[in-house]
């Protein structure tokens, strides 16, 4: 079977699907790895280590696309590309399909399998597949590193001769996997950290790495199944407003994780809490992809707003290349190793399996998965 890893071509993206490790593992399944010229460019991994562990190099997107039974992507491919896949070919990508709907269409017409690999449900047997978790651990370490790297001012306490320079203070507001990467980086940088999030459970994991945790006194639950976070009430929001509103204004860095699936980002910092926030302050919002937890945020941007810079920035993971292509390629191994068959080398894929329904998204010519079909929620 050969599977295919075409070159990213969205703009901004630097990550690449397969690294020259997980190139020799795929090959030792018994696939034949077609790798495109230049995938690896910006990941640092050269042509040639892909040659040297064992695949072959296609000048092209239609060579590499050409018979290939899968298809590993980190984005999701153009219509040029699924006009290239064959019929009844297996994709695994970052698909993005509740904004991308008519391309969800698109897999279904040409009659690709697609898989979308953020629809990983969070179970212990998937964790190791879990690419939310991987490149969201990066997006939390590197959201700390850009606010530091424009913050005017030191983030540990320094005691000098000339006098002592306190300690920056950092609140992180959502507590999943960017949050608690932030916690911790920011922690060890030196600043006073403070957390919240709507799920009590968070507590000790914030505490745990160092930090205090806020929030809003509540029998309401914010748990969602798999461990994500849940909208709220308008009651709750209300009462977290006003616990955020007068947090924030003591605060030096301010970083936005909060997602909800499916659903635009939850506004979390209003346009008044950044007037009240000191000037010089930092506020780094990483769902700014899903309409931002600000509303003051621009996408791709990095602005100003009543004297706070605030930063935008998209697919944070990406600014850390190489990392966040090495553990993603291996999410994408450890994803498709047990759908290989030992004996006979073939996919052997158990269509009721709780990791296939609730990643698959298409499957012979039909949109498939429950809550993107006509109707669903």
């Amino acid at each position: 079977m050969k599977l295919a890893i075409p070159k990213e071509r969205l703009e901004g993206e630097t990550r690449v699907a397969a690294s020259p490790e997980t190139v020799k593992k795929l090959t030792a399944l018994g696939l034949e790895v077609i790798v495109e010229a230049g995938a690896g460019k910006h990941a640092s991994f050269a042509d040639q280590l892909y040659s040297e562990a064992g695949a072959t190099i296609a000048q092209g997107t239609a060579e590499a696309l050409k018979d290939a039974d899968i298809v590993f992507k980190v984005r999701a491919p153009s219509d040029e590309e699924i006009g290239l896949m064959k019929r009844g070919a297996m994709l695994a990508a970052i698909l993005n399909p509740w904004d991308d709907k008519a391309r969800l269409q698109k897999y279904a017409a040409q009659g690709v399998n697609a898989f979308a690999m953020e629809f990983m449900p969070r179970i212990t047997r998937a964790q190791s597949m879990d690419v939310l978790s991987s490149q969201s651990n990066l997006a939390g370490y590197k959201a700390v590193i850009n606010a530091a790297s424009v913050f005017t001012r030191a983030m540990p306490m320094m005691m000098t001769a000339a006098g002592t320079i306190a300690p920056a203070r950092v609140f992180v507001m959502g507590v999943g996997v960017a949050g608690l990467q932030a916690i911790a980086t920011a922690k060890r940088l030196g600043a006073i950290v403070t957390a919240t999030d709507v799920r009590a459970t968070t507590k000790e994991q914030v505490e745990s790495l160092g930090g205090s945790f806020i929030m809003v006194e509540s029998e309401e639950s914010g748990d969602a199944a798999g461990g994500y976070a849940k909208e709220m009430s308008e009651d709750y929001k209300r009462a977290q407003a006003a616990l955020v509103a007068e947090h924030i204004k003591k605060q030096d860095i301010v970083i936005t994780t909060a997602l909800i699936p499916g659903r635009p980002a939850p506004e979390l910092v209003s346009e008044e809490m950044v007037k009240s926030m000191k000037p010089g302050s930092i506020l780094v919002d990483l769902a700014v992809e899903r309409g931002g937890n600000c509303p003051l945020s621009e996408a791709g941007k990095r602005v100003e707003k009543h004297g706070v810079t605030i930063l935008g920035d998209v697919n944070v993971a990406a600014q850390l290349s190489v990392d966040a292509s090495s553990l993603y390629a291996k999410n994408l191994l450890n994803f498709i190793t047990p759908l290989i068959d030992k004996e006979t080398k073939a996919l052997s894929i158990n269509w009721e399996d709780e990791i296939i329904t609730g990643t698959c998204l298409t499957k012979d010519g039909q949109v498939v998965h429950p809550s993107l079909r006509e109707g669903g929620n």
